[in-house]
């Protein structure tokens, strides 16, 4: 454990920006000037250029009681390429902007960094500049992803048909119960310093949190067998979100059926001892990052080579709204419970 401490100030900004990217290795033939100049310069070689940006607050959106900055780091970079891949989109470039108070030092700041390398030589994706500015208090992340994709293949959420396959990939609720096991470690911890956290062995749910993963594999699977979603989304805010997202901006309804939810054996048996319900996890619980998309029917047979995904239900009429048929075989409306750090 390296225990030293340098203070950021001893650097000063510019010398700071080059302290954090002097590793950068460009992989991408798109990224033409990256850190370094007034600003990048990026060529899609006639793709069309995708864009998202994602801002993350210490205290809203992540807490460094028991998120470790490499990790963070990491997240940072995953939560906005999945925006990319949700567009069936490839991503190619990122800006990162952070804002930190003077209880951060340069050691803090690196680890941090090792996420995002992480994160962008795992999916290929080049940090070509971004910007550092002192904050009051806490900590700010403010990343841009930017992707290219084919003219013909970006993939909205507005393009569902009535009658569509309704599909998920992985497993859902699992970053949700993370959460819920990490809060509870830190009441504790807080009203009893000397007890150590005990995680109960629960490393799938809150490896779900704190590390989580795009997608690039089912956007890989797509290309692979000539599949195109006619709409997607990513799951971060939870599942019943994400759908009547997907059913308004679609002008649609649709059927889910609750047995269809995916869920691992390990989010199930988290879920019980909190004696909560899997299935609200799976609905309400956010930051799974996996893709909830809509296909032809005709192309369900295509669907079945990956295991990686499951057909939950189907698109209808939108006269006949939203709904959830359960296990018992009743009919609910579904409604959006999932997170939202606006009502924090």
């Amino acid at each position: 454990m390296n225990n030293e401490r340098t203070e950021i100030s001893s650097l000063g900004e510019f010398g700071l920006i080059e302290h954090l990217t002097k590793n950068i290795e460009l992989q991408n033939v798109s990224s033409i000037l990256g850190v370094g100049d007034d600003a990048a310069i990026i060529d899609h070689f006639g793709k069309q250029t995708v864009i998202s940006t994602d801002l993350l607050v210490e205290g809203v959106h992540f807490d460094l009681a028991y998120t470790p900055m490499k990790h963070l780091g990491y997240k940072s970079v995953i939560a906005n390429i999945s925006d990319i891949y949700a567009m069936n989109a490839t991503p190619t470039q990122l800006t990162l902007a952070l804002g930190f108070s003077n209880r951060f030092s340069l050691e803090a700041l690196d680890e941090f960094y090792d996420g995002v390398y992480a994160a962008c030589e795992k999916y290929g994706v080049d940090l070509v500049g971004g910007d550092t500015t002192s904050s009051q208090k806490g900590f700010i992340v403010s990343v841009t992803a930017i992707g290219e994709v084919s003219p013909d293949k970006y993939v909205k959420r507005s393009g569902a048909q009535k009658g569509d396959l309704l599909c998920v990939s992985g497993y859902l609720g699992g970053a949700y119960l993370g959460l819920l096991f990490l809060e509870r470690e830190k009441k504790i911890f807080m009203e009893s310093p000397g007890v150590q956290p005990n995680l109960e062995d629960e490393s799938q749910v809150i490896g779900k949190l704190l590390k989580p993963e795009a997608r690039k594999d089912i956007v890989d699977f797509f290309g692979r067998e000539n599949l195109l979603p006619t709409s997607m989304i990513d799951v971060s805010d939870g599942l019943s979100s994400e759908i009547l997202h997907i059913c308004k901006q679609s002008n649609l309804g649709c059927v889910l059926y609750e047995e269809k939810i995916p869920m691992s054996e390990e989010m199930k048996r988290a879920a019980f001892k909190f004696e909560i319900d899997p299935t609200v996890c799976a609905l309400s619980g956010g930051e799974d990052y996996e893709l909830l998309f809509t296909i032809p029917q005709s192309e369900y047979d295509k669907l079945v080579l990956n295991e990686e995904i499951s057909v939950i239900g189907y698109m209808t009429a939108p006269e006949e709204g939203a709904n959830i048929i359960t296990k018992g075989g009743g009919k609910h409306v579904i409604t959006a419970q999932g997170w939202n750090h606006l009502n924090q």
